[in-house]
C-alpha cells in the first residue's frame, strides 16, 4: 500500500462512525435503544449492505452502525465514547442503568450496555477536558 504523503503525517480530522456487532437478527431490538432510548435516528444503508443486516444510527456528527454476526459476543472493554449535551438530566430522564465513573477529574461520564451487553460511555460535552488537560489530568495521576 503506498501513501501520497511523501512522509509528513496524515491531517486526522476526526472519527466518522463506530461499528458494534448486535446478534443476528437483533436490528428490532437495536432500534428500540438506540432510536428510542438514545434518540439517534436511523439512516438507510446502502442496499448492498442492507441485504447482510445490521443497521446504522445518527444524531449530528455521531454516527452508529451495528452489524449483525452469526457468532455474536458483546464488547465488555473495547467500547465508543459518545458525547452529549445536559449527561446527568439525560440519564435520569431516559432510565438508563448507568455507572458513574469519576476518574478523571473535571469529566462527568458514565457507562451503558446496549440491550447485547455492548459497552457505550456517555460523555458530558460542557465539561470535557481539551485533550491537553486531559492528558495532564491523567498523567499526575500516573
Amino acid at each position: 500500500m503506498t501513501s501520497d504523503f511523501s512522509g509528513s503525517t496524515p491531517e486526522w480530522v476526526g472519527i466518522d462512525h463506530v461499528q458494534l456487532a448486535i446478534p443476528v437478527g437483533g436490528e428490532d431490538l437495536a432500534r428500540s435503544f438506540y432510536v428510542d432510548v438514545l434518540g439517534l435516528t436511523e439512516i438507510p444503508k446502502p442496499a448492498v449492505m442492507a441485504a447482510r443486516g445490521g443497521a446504522w444510527f445518527e444524531a449530528g456528527e455521531v454516527r452508529v452502525h451495528v452489524g449483525a454476526e452469526a457468532d455474536f459476543v458483546p464488547a465488555r472493554k473495547a467500547h465508543p465514547a459518545l458525547t452529549v449535551r445536559g449527561l446527568e438530566q439525560f440519564v435520569e430522564s431516559s432510565g438508563l442503568d448507568a455507572t458513574w465513573n469519576t476518574e478523571i477529574e473535571g469529566l462527568v461520564r458514565c457507562h451503558v450496555d446496549d440491550p447485547f451487553g455492548n459497552r457505550i460511555e456517555l460523555i458530558d460535552t460542557p465539561r470535557c477536558p481539551t485533550p491537553a488537560t486531559r492528558s495532564k489530568q491523567v498523567g499526575e495521576s500516573s
